[in-house]
C-alpha cells in the first residue's frame, strides 16, 4: 500500500473513531443533560404528549395534569399553590421551570433513564405515556402550621426530622401562585411573570433555601458555643468578663448586648447564663481566645460554605475566616460577613438534637410509576458530624434552658408537658443614610422533644416585622411564636 493511500485510510479510521466517540457521548453521556435542557425544543413539544407526574405531600397532589383540548393536550394545575410554590416551583412552557418541577423534571415527564422500561411496555401495549409522580417529604400539618404563622411576614421557615433529614416544612413569604405561571396561554404567563419579577416584595425567591441570605445573629452563637466546647476552650461554667461594653482590638468599633447594659449582675458571666440572656460581649471574648478559624471550621462542618443539593440546588451560607480579633468578635455572634439561609439554621439545631450527627436534608422521599410501584426510596444519608454526643448534650442542655428560664430569650416557645429546646437572634443590618438602624432580621432556632428529637425548626423574619410592627419587633416573640407552632403542628400527630 502506497504511503498516499495509508494516509487515507487512517484519516478515515480516525473520522470514524471521532464519530464514534461523539456518538456514545450524545447518546448516553449527555443524554440526560440535553434532554433535561430547557432550549431543547423537541424535549418541550414530546412533554406535550405526556401526561406530566404528579408532586404528593402525605399522598395528596400538590401538583397534577389535566387534559385539555388545545396543543399542549394537558394544563398543569396547583393545590394551594402559594403555601407549596417554594417547594413544587412552576412549570412553564414560556418561562423554564423552578423547584421541584426542574430539579424532578426527568422524572415527571417520564424522559429519565430509570423510566426506559416502563416507557417501552406502554408503548407495546398502547398505553398513553405517562411521568412518574414525586413523594415529597413535607408534613401537610406542619406546612400549613408554618404558611398560616407567617402570614404578614416577609420571611422564611424550615422544618427537619433531625434523625433523617427530612424536610417536614419549607414555607417562604411573600409567595406566588404557580397556576399564573403554568397555564397554557402564553401570553398571560409572560404577563404574569414580568409582574412577579418587579414586584418589590420579590415572591418568586425561595427565602428558605436561597435569594438573599440573612446574617444570623445570636443563633450563631450555637456555632461559636460548639467550636468553643468541642475544642476544650469553654463549658458551660466557664466565665468571661461582663462589661457594659467592649472596644474592639485595634479597632474603634464598640460592641454592646442587645440590652445596652451589662449581661446581668456581676463582673463576670457564665456562658450558659450568656446564652440563656443571649448576650454579645461574653460570646465575643470567648472567640477571641481561640485560634481565628476555630468557629468558621466549625460553621463548615454544620453546612457553611458547603455545595447543597435537597434536590434544590441551595445558596451556601457564608462564614470566611476573620483576619484579626476584632473580625472573630464580629463573626462569633452572627455579624460582620456571616450569613445563612433558614435550612442552614435548621441543620445547625437538627446537629445537635441527633446528639452531634447532621444528617443530609432530603425533600424528595419516594418516586413512583404510573402503575403505583416504588421507582426509587431515598435513604436517610449523613452529612457531617461537626461535634460529639458530649458536646451535642452540653450544647442541649443550655439551649433547653434558653427556653425553660423565666428570663431566658426563648422563654415563648414553651410548649405545655414538652422539653423544648431554642435560641433566638436579633441581626443588625448596618445603618440608613438618615443614620438611624436598619430594621433588625429576627430569628428563632431550636427542637422537641429534647429526650427524643421530631422536629427542628428555623424561622427568620425580616425588616423587624414589617409594618404593623414599626420595623422593631423582637425576635423574643415573633420567630419564636412561629417556630413554637410549627413544633406544635407535628409533635401533636
Amino acid at each position: 500500500m502506497n504511503k498516499p493511500l495509508k494516509l487515507l485510510t487512517r484519516t478515515v479510521f480516525g473520522m470514524f473513531f471521532v464519530l464514534f466517540f461523539a456518538v456514545t457521548m450524545i447518546q448516553f453521556v449527555s443524554a440526560d443533560d440535553l434532554r433535561s435542557n430547557a432550549l431543547n425544543q423537541r424535549t418541550v413539544k414530546n412533554s406535550y404528549k405526556i401526561e406530566r407526574g404528579s408532586i404528593l405531600v402525605d399522598g395528596n397532589p400538590v401538583a397534577y395534569s389535566t387534559p385539555t383540548k388545545d396543543t399542549y393536550r394537558f394544563a398543569r394545575n396547583y393545590k394551594d399553590g402559594e403555601i407549596y410554590a417554594p417547594i413544587t416551583g412552576y412549570y412553564s412552557h414560556s418561562q423554564g421551570m423552578t423547584g421541584l418541577e426542574s430539579a424532578m423534571n426527568q422524572e415527571l415527564s417520564g424522559i429519565g433513564d430509570s423510566q426506559f422500561f416502563t416507557r417501552l411496555m406502554r408503548t407495546i401495549t398502547g398505553v398513553e405515556p405517562q411521568g412518574s409522580s414525586v413523594s415529597t417529604t413535607i408534613d401537610a400539618k406542619a406546612q400549613r402550621a408554618a404558611w398560616d404563622a407567617m402570614q404578614g411576614f416577609e420571611g422564611a421557615v424550615v422544618a427537619l426530622d433531625p434523625k433523617t433529614g427530612k424536610i417536614l416544612a419549607m414555607v417562604s413569604t411573600p409567595s406566588f401562585d404557580p397556576a399564573k405561571l403554568s397555564s397554557n396561554d402564553d401570553a398571560q404567563i409572560i404577563t404574569n411573570y414580568h409582574q412577579l419579577t418587579a414586584d418589590p416584595s420579590k415572591p418568586l425567591d425561595n427565602r428558605a433555601i436561597a435569594g438573599d441570605t440573612y446574617h444570623p445573629g445570636s443563633t450563631f452563637k450555637l456555632v461559636t458555643a460548639a467550636a468553643a466546647i468541642e475544642a476544650g476552650k469553654a463549658k458551660p461554667s466557664s466565665t468571661y468578663p461582663n462589661p457594659a461594653q467592649l472596644t474592639l482590638p485595634q479597632s474603634s468599633s464598640v460592641m454592646q448586648n442587645a440590652s445596652r447594659t451589662a449581661c446581668g449582675p456581676g463582673d463576670k458571666v457564665s456562658l450558659e447564663r450568656a446564652l440563656i440572656l443571649s448576650c454579645n460581649i461574653p460570646i465575643a471574648e470567648m472567640a477571641m481566645g481561640m485560634d481565628l478559624n476555630t468557629v468558621s471550621d466549625m460553621a463548615r462542618k454544620f453546612g457553611f460554605e458547603q455545595d447543597l443539593q435537597i434536590p434544590l440546588k441551595v445558596t451556601p451560607s457564608a462564614s470566611p475566616n476573620p483576619i484579626d480579633k476584632a473580625q472573630a468578635a464580629s463573626a462569633s455572634i452572627g455579624q460582620l460577613d456571616v450569613r445563612a439561609t433558614p435550612l442552614q439554621m435548621a441543620m445547625v439545631s437538627a446537629g445537635i438534637a441527633n446528639e452531634g450527627t447532621v444528617m443530609k436534608p432530603q425533600l424528595v422521599d419516594e418516586i413512583i410509576t404510573p402503575d403505583l410501584r416504588v421507582e426509587r426510596k431515598f435513604s436517610a444519608e449523613e452529612f457531617s458530624q461537626p461535634i460529639s454526643k458530649a458536646t451535642a448534650q452540653t450544647m442541649t442542655d443550655m439551649m433547653e434552658r434558653v427556653v425553660a428560664d423565666a428570663d431566658g430569650t426563648g422563654h415563648l416557645a414553651a410548649i405545655d408537658g414538652v422539653r423544648v429546646a431554642g435560641k433566638t437572634g436579633t441581626a443588625e443590618n448596618g445603618v440608613q443614610e438618615n443614620g438611624a438602624d436598619r430594621p433588625y432580621t429576627l430569628w428563632f432556632t431550636g427542637f422537641a422533644p429534647v429526650q427524643d428529637p421530631k422536629i427542628a425548626v428555623a424561622v427568620v423574619i425580616a425588616n423587624g416585622g414589617g409594618e404593623r410592627f414599626g420595623n422593631v419587633g423582637s425576635s423574643y416573640e415573633l420567630p419564636t411564636k412561629v417556630g413554637k407552632q410549627v413544633m406544635e403542628a407535628v409533635l401533636s400527630e
